[in-house]
């Protein structure tokens, strides 16, 4: 039988209509989803009537957002070739370079101007969406509905800028296969493009749904293994999830990214604290009497807000980082990496099921 494993690299821009131009008619960029226009035309006439200023506030924003985004939208493709001032550059170039790209500084410099430009754009969006969330949640009951929509409109643009972040650091990881590394690279290609991507959809609402049931738990610290916390959340969560939990929690590493998670604390400070607690024979405390313990500003519970859920999130990567930069022990990866990496596995296996299943 042909061995499968083996194939010929392609340039991806084939795929691409390389004659593309540049859109002329820059009104016809889409800033908002389809999803996010209905939302907020659906309920601008009732923010209009509760608040006219407002409404003509909110108008305006979406008016220099759009502005925003059709400054975005000239400048080149990174799905296409071009002859830039410095050569060309294809999307194949592009990969090739987030691949080779090593260095363990910011990487801001390295990345492409269309990358740059859109995430402001982005976190502008999701400003906005988070201020249409809020005044709604103040025009009374009949629109909580509505005000959930947008928060969750909200919360998946952050994931956007977290999953940014995610495929940066598998990108970077030598350890991991060389074709799971250029479907990273190509899948962030795609993501600076549209900053929506298939991976967002799939992970966002996991993820939020584990947040969101790590708030309502009330972890005892004390063996800090996060068992029953862990066991609480699985049954809340999906097949996906449950899966991650049964095959790669017996990683160390995987073990120590989800006590960071739950707990709110970095590896160091639960190593610390079980320590302590070990030595002065207490079994349990509760999470509000964490900082008496470890001192210093300790933020071991933070609140629904998306800017709360990605504040914590890049503590636990910026700590990751230097673990891994200065060879320490503790998880080199944070939960998200790792269950985005099992998402990339998953699919990976279940692509190549279906191949040999036609066969």
């Amino acid at each position: 039988m042909e061995n499968l494993s083996e194939f010929e690299q392609v340039d991806i821009s084939t795929f691409f209509d390389t004659g593309a131009q540049e859109p002329k008619d820059f009104e016809k960029v889409e800033m908002l989803t389809k999803r996010q226009k209905d939302l907020i035309d659906s309920i601008l006439p009732d923010i209009a009537a509760y608040d006219k200023e407002k409404a003509e506030n909110f108008k305006d924003r979406l008016e220099d957002l759009e502005r925003l985004a059709q400054a975005v939208a000239r400048f080149p493709s990174l799905l296409e070739r071009h002859q830039l001032i410095g050569g060309e550059r294809t999307p194949t170039s592009l990969i090739d370079s987030l691949i080779d790209h090593q260095d363990l500084g910011d990487a801001t410099l390295q990345l492409p101007s269309k990358a740059i430009l859109g995430k402001g754009l982005l976190v502008a969006k999701t400003h906005t969406l988070s201020s249409f969330q809020k005044f709604i949640t103040h025009m009374g009951e009949k629109y909580t509905s509505i005000a959930k929509a947008f928060e969750a409109e909200t919360i998946t643009s952050m994931f956007s800028l977290l999953v940014e972040d995610v495929y940066l650091n598998l990108i970077r990881d030598t350890k991991q296969p060389i074709e799971f590394r250029r479907e990273w690279a190509l899948s962030l290609l795609l993501l600076w493009e549209h900053w929506s991507n298939q991976t967002i959809e799939t992970v966002a609402p996991v993820l939020q749904s584990v947040w969101n049931a790590r708030r309502k738990l009330a972890p005892a610290f004390g063996t800090m293994m996060g068992t029953s916390e862990l066991l609480m959340i699985s049954m809340q969560m999906d097949d996906q999830w449950i899966s991650f939990i049964k095959q790669k929690l017996g990683d160390a590493g995987v073990t120590q990214a989800m006590e960071e998670f739950l707990f709110g604390i970095s590896y160091e400070q639960i190593k610390f604290l079980r320590a302590s607690l070990k030595e002065k024979g207490i079994p349990a405390i509760a999470r509000d009497e964490v900082k008496k313990f470890l001192g210093g500003h300790i933020k071991a519970d933070a609140g629904l807000d998306y800017r709360d859920f990605y504040s914590m999130y890049t503590v636990r990567r910026d700590n990751a980082r230097s673990r891994a930069r200065l060879m320490l022990e503790g998880p080199k990866k944070t939960l998200e990496d790792y269950f985005i990496q099992f998402v990339t596995e998953q699919n990976k296996e279940k692509q190549n099921n279906d191949s040999f299943a036609k066969l």
